[in-house]
């Protein structure tokens, strides 16, 4: 029939057209394909310049302008530019990690996340800063470490405005308002606000010491403990007291020295309520107590209540003197004793007594003076009862019931309970007069 004729014909001629139509549709295809190859980049952005070997690539890029974000999660309706950024994230809610390091079997969400972990396992730090040429294994580590040059801190505290470089450093920060502490030591239960101060702690525990100073090879626990010690080296004293001018290596010694002038003793014993300027010598008070003396010497047998007494004391049995005045180039076994020495070239008196106005280049000669104003008198003898002022006084005392007489004279047979009867004594010998 001649309709069923047209039909046929019409249907045959659709069939050739769709053919025409696919295999004009293959050859763009393929010679988008081949572009990929040749690097041939015919589509250009014009708000920005970039090329693009595909109209599509194109027209994505363009979202970026337009601000269009047209591809939303349907879970938690936040949007994207690229449908393969949306296919990323959904990843999150499924829970999906189909991206695995084949080295140590770690996954991960995106592919971009697994190869920048990968840079871990070759080493290789692709992104190197322009201004110091530090290299890093992550683009955002670089882009952190740029504020670092640019001064810019986009990280405020909502608590105290302070602001930081980086937002971990924030994060960390927080805790001093939380109070938290959420890095906990599995030896001794200590809590600590920030994981490089447990670190540091752990050495404690460890006994490693990994900073060494490289001038005398002293290892320390912290590198604040290092840095604070190379002042020794250098004579750097950066921490000066706005009262006397004096200067300091450490902040701490600093405000230890200002409790001298506002006359604080803040360090108070629990066992008599007696007050200390220093945390240091209330230690050492605190064995007046207990009468322990752990330390003990390995020639003489005498015993320490500190460990630093001991090693002071050991000097004398080595004669090591490895603390020397530049003045007089006199010697001393310890930096206290050079120290105080070194008061009699300066003429320096810090130590005022509080009831008359006499000074003193040692706190120890104070002490002693101001009994005279209190009529304190701590020393008191087992066998009489006596009271003295001083130690040494009562060491003096002491010989009388005791029969001790330890000055010898070096003419004579004759012994003396005081050096300074041997000395008059002495005088025989030698014809010195008593008077001129």
């Amino acid at each position: 029939r001649p309709d069923s004729l047209f039909t046929v014909f019409t249907f045959v001629a659709e069939l050739i057209e769709d053919n025409e139509e696919k295999e004009e549709l293959s050859e763009v295809e393929e010679k988008n394909h081949v572009k990929i190859h040749t690097g041939e980049k015919l589509f250009t952005c014009d708000q920005c310049g970039k090329s693009f070997t595909q109209s599509s690539s194109l027209k994505i890029h363009m979202n970026i302008h337009t601000g269009e974000k047209p591809c939303t999660c349907d879970q938690c309706r936040k949007s994207f530019t690229h449908a393969s950024t949306l296919k990323n994230h959904m990843n999150i809610h499924t829970g999906e990690k189909p991206c695995t390091c084949d080295q140590c079997r770690k996954s991960f969400t995106h592919a971009s996340t697994l190869k920048n972990h990968m840079n871990i396992h070759t080493g290789e730090k692709p992104c190197t800063c322009d201004q110091c040429r530090k290299s890093f294994t992550h683009a955002s580590t670089l882009k952190n470490h740029m504020n670092i040059h640019t001064g810019e801190k986009p990280c405020t505290c909502d608590q105290c405005r302070k602001s930081f470089t980086h937002a971990s450093t924030l994060k960390n920060h927080m805790n001093i308002h939380t109070g938290g502490k959420p890095y906990t030591c599995d030896q001794c239960g200590k809590s600590f606000t920030h994981s490089s101060t447990l670190k540091n702690h752990m050495n404690i525990h460890t006994g490693e010491k990994p900073y060494t100073c490289d001038q005398c090879g002293k290892s320390f626990i912290q590198k604040g403990q290092l840095s604070a010690h190379t002042r020794v080296h250098t004579g750097e004293k950066p921490f000066t007291c706005d009262q006397c001018g004096k200067s300091f290596t450490k902040s701490a010694n600093l405000k230890d020295h200002m409790n001298i002038h506002t006359g604080e003793k803040p360090y108070t014993c629990d066992q008599c309520g007696k007050t200390f300027l220093w945390a240091s010598v209330l230690k050492k008070h605190l064995t007046v107590h207990t009468k322990e003396k752990p330390h003990s010497c390995y020639l003489c047998g005498k015993g320490f209540s500190c460990l630093q007494n001991l090693e002071i004391h050991q000097k004398i049995h080595t004669g090591v003197r490895d603390y020397m005045c530049f003045e007089c180039e006199k010697t001393f076994i310890s930096a206290n004793c050079l120290k105080q020495h070194q008061r009699i070239h300066s003429g320096e008196k810090l130590y005022k007594c509080s009831h008359c106005d006499k000074r003193f280049s040692q706190s120890g000669s104070l002490k002693t003076h101001e009994r005279i104003h209190t009529g304190e008198k701590p020393y008191k003898c087992p066998h009489c009862d006596k009271r003295f002022i001083q130690v040494s006084h009562l060491k003096i005392h002491e010989r009388i019931h005791t029969g001790e007489r330890p000055y010898k004279c070096s003419h004579c047979d004759k012994r003396f309970r005081r050096s300074e009867h041997l000395k008059i004594h002495e005088r025989i010998h030698t014809g010195v007069k008593f008077y001129m």
